[in-house]
């Protein structure tokens, strides 16, 4: 119904224009319970047809704004008697509850009245109360979310005791006791996070360390970290040493790094950056694990250790000059003499076997000879990108070999020359069957093939692929590991 002047006539024939239809109570909460609010909004929930999300944002700017239409006695006050009211609506209990608590979180930030919200606090002391005492029923996350909301503290559930009628056996720390054993309860269930983020919102520092590595044994890491921060510098220490004795150190590091505790570990943080670059060095990321030094020396002796361990000979002398780095040339020198019997020379092998392909008629003549073989290899090439949250470059080429020939695939020029030419070709190749195609963690260059050319149909599946990463899982140091091994 639109809102209009309605004319109604008295007995005596007179006109009354004062009274105005709304189109909705929520246009006017002045004299709607939080009984009828709750039903109403839980029908437009039920019957909305939007996705959940969607829906959610929606009803909360429903609320929101139903806060500033009067609710007595105050909106923030109503809030709370709706959260009292909610356990009754079942099933949309919980998803009613987080949404009137954000939409009400929204409009204290905007709008905050000081009377109002020291009555809603009140109400919201009972409220835990009785949710610990079993009298209302809601879930522990949203019992944290109340007490914060209404910024329920120690002091404001000690008064709501004192105003029980039973006070025979009160005492003056009654409430700190009350909430450690509903603490307690939850940490017997497991509930470890919302624990900790009700001791922090209480600053009960009591717990100890047992209550952390109880934590870390049931994997609750983050909820670990969350409370070692409210606890302060020597529980971060403890929490550290737990990551370490786990070999979490990658967690051991950011949180070393987050907290500022680099000369409480330095062992421990140079061991983590190390473990870093040598993941960075097994994917040939030398110049990003180069930056992630930050010119420390210790670190950049390290990297130079793995470049050596790896053959890459050039990058040891790269470094060694850029850093001064000394103490490194008569290894050197060993290491090249054990590399020169130990690995295929470079320029040993027959470079007119090696094809760059970029034209249609090399295209062709590499699809025939492939086609010819029963054992092919695979490799894709692309651009890193260490941007953060920005898009990954396209693959550029596509490696194929046979024991006699490596094609090299422009992939780039050929898609934007000659694209159906090159689906046809590398489908007849990549879904063929008689052809045994072998990959060393192809799944990442699958997934970046067909992001990076989603218009081609030969990079949608493929036929007798097989990645020898799952077949060699005991050998180490990636493709180069798995080669020197045979």
């Amino acid at each position: 119904m639109e809102e209009g002047v309605v004319e109604l006539h008295d007995d005596n024939g007179k006109i009354d224009q004062k009274l105005t239809i709304s189109a909705h109570t929520f246009s006017d909460l002045t004299y709607t319970s939080p009984l009828v609010f709750l039903y109403l909004l839980k029908e437009c929930y039920a019957h909305g047809t939007c996705k959940a999300t969607n829906k959610f944002r929606i009803l909360q700017q429903k609320v929101y704004n139903a806060l500033e239409n009067s609710p007595q006695p105050g909106p923030a006050t109503f809030a709370v008697w709706c959260l009292y009211v909610l356990p009754i609506f079942g099933l949309y209990c919980e998803g009613l509850s987080h949404l009137i608590i954000s939409a009400l979180r929204r409009f204290l930030n905007r709008a905050p009245t000081s009377e109002d919200t020291s009555k809603a606090k009140v109400i919201a002391a009972q409220l835990f109360l009785d949710i610990v005492g079993g009298l209302v029923d809601h879930d522990e996350r949203i019992v944290l979310k109340i007490l914060e909301v209404f910024d329920v503290k120690l002091t404001d559930i000690d008064e709501a005791l004192c105003h029980l009628k039973v006070q025979d056996d009160y005492k003056s720390d009654r409430a700190k006791t009350l909430v450690e054993e509903y603490i307690l309860k939850l940490t017997e269930s497991q509930s470890y996070m919302t624990a900790a983020s009700l001791l922090e919102h209480f600053s009960i520092r009591q717990s100890g360390q047992p209550f952390l590595v109880k934590m870390m044994q049931n994997k609750q890491s983050r909820a670990a970290e969350k409370w070692a921060t409210f606890m302060g510098k020597s529980m971060l220490c403890a929490l550290v040493r737990e990551y370490v004795d786990q070999n979490m150190l990658k967690q051991a590091y950011k949180t070393i790094k987050k907290n500022n505790l680099k000369q409480e570990f330095p062992d421990v943080y140079h061991k983590c950056k190390e473990s870093l670059l040598k993941n960075l060095a097994e994917k040939a990321l030398w110049d990003l694990a180069e930056a992630k030094t930050h010119g420390d020396k210790q670190l950049l002796e390290y990297l130079v250790s793995l470049a050596m361990e790896a053959g890459y000979l050039e990058k040891v002398d790269e470094l060694c000059e850029r850093y001064s780095l000394e103490g490194f040339l008569n290894v050197k020198e060993s290491e090249a003499s054990v590399l020169e019997s130990k690995y295929l020379r470079l320029d040993e092998l027959a470079f007119e076997n090696i094809i760059w392909v970029d034209e249609v008629d090399g295209l062709c003549a590499a699809t025939s000879h492939i086609e010819e073989c029963k054992v092919v290899g695979l490799d894709c090439e692309w651009k890193p990108n260490y941007v953060k949250g920005s898009k990954p470059n396209k693959v550029s080429i596509m490696q194929i070999a046979s024991d006699k020939m490596v094609f090299i695939f422009d992939l780039i020029k050929l898609f934007e020359d000659v694209p159906e030419i090159l689906d046809n070709c590398l489908t007849r190749i990549l879904q063929s069957p008689r052809i045994l195609k072998l990959g060393y963690n192809f799944q990442c260059d699958m997934r970046q093939l067909a992001h990076s050319y989603g218009d081609l149909k030969c990079f949608n599946n493929y036929e007798k692929l097989l990645d020898i990463q799952n077949v060699f899982k005991e050998a180490r140091g990636g493709l180069s590991g798995l080669a020197e091994v045979f």
